[in-house]
């Protein structure tokens, strides 16, 4: 991650209309789909958000890959933080209940090594959460700048977790699918579009702005539909299962 993105990015957490949703959504099929009192892993930990969500869920053991964040992270918030890899996780076979990665295997070549690594990290009956961006036709200057290896459509991550017991998956972000797809194919015509310095298409859309308020409005009703319904595409793909 460039050392300027992170700095943004903790405001971004926070702030941005797809965080904020994203966030709920990932907090209530938690909740949903885990029990109180257990031990977390967070792998991707970033700017601490979701490790300040998942605090209420038990005792959390955070990871992040890039020593910069880790440093800036910690000082921001006074949370420890573990400095590692998703692909050689620094525990003992079967120390977690539960193993979160939000966003994170994306940033993978090895991706199968990666899910070979929470795998062995969680204790059998234990459960994993990922949340991975999907279709390769979104692909971005976003991506690049954020070092991903690619998108998923949901055979893929079923595939990655085939030796896992599927308790719910999904795509999400689908009532915005559109006009996300059509801010790409016109930021890719235009490749100079005026982003912040990081090129991150979260800076496209001020955080104190109408549009930002009505993409939020527009995900949080998604966000109360996908707790009846499932859509067949989305922006990004949510996976829940049990080793």
């Amino acid at each position: 991650m460039d050392k300027r993105h992170y700095k943004e990015y903790f405001h971004y957490e926070r702030e941005n209309w797809w965080f904020k949703v994203r966030y709920q959504i990932i907090d209530h099929f938690f909740d949903k789909f885990s029990k109180r009192n257990i031990r977390i892993l967070n792998i991707g930990v970033a700017t601490g958000h979701s490790m300040e969500i998942l605090m209420k869920y038990g005792e959390v053991v955070s990871v992040e890959y890039d020593k910069d964040c880790c440093q800036f992270t910690q000082e921001a918030l006074g949370i420890d933080i573990i400095n590692g890899s998703i692909t050689e996780l620094p525990f003992a076979i079967g120390s977690f209940d539960a193993v979160c990665a939000f966003d994170v295997i994306e940033h993978v070549e090895n991706d199968s090594q990666a899910v070979s690594e929470i795998s062995r990290v969680c204790r059998p009956g234990g459960r994993v959460f990922i949340t991975v961006p999907a279709f390769m036709t979104l692909w971005s200057k976003h991506d690049e700048i954020n070092f991903h290896f690619r998108s998923y459509r949901a055979k893929g991550i079923l595939s990655l977790f085939k030796d896992w017991e599927t308790i719910h998956a999904m795509y999400f972000n689908t009532l915005l699918f559109p006009p996300i797809f059509v801010f790409q194919l016109i930021a890719k015509m235009f490749p100079n579009f005026r982003r912040s310095e990081t090129g991150s298409d979260f800076s496209v859309i001020p955080q104190k702005s109408i549009l930002n308020k009505f993409f939020y409005g527009v995900f949080h009703a998604e966000y109360r539909l996908l707790k009846f319904l499932k859509f067949p595409f989305g922006v990004s793909y949510l996976y829940v299962g049990q080793k």
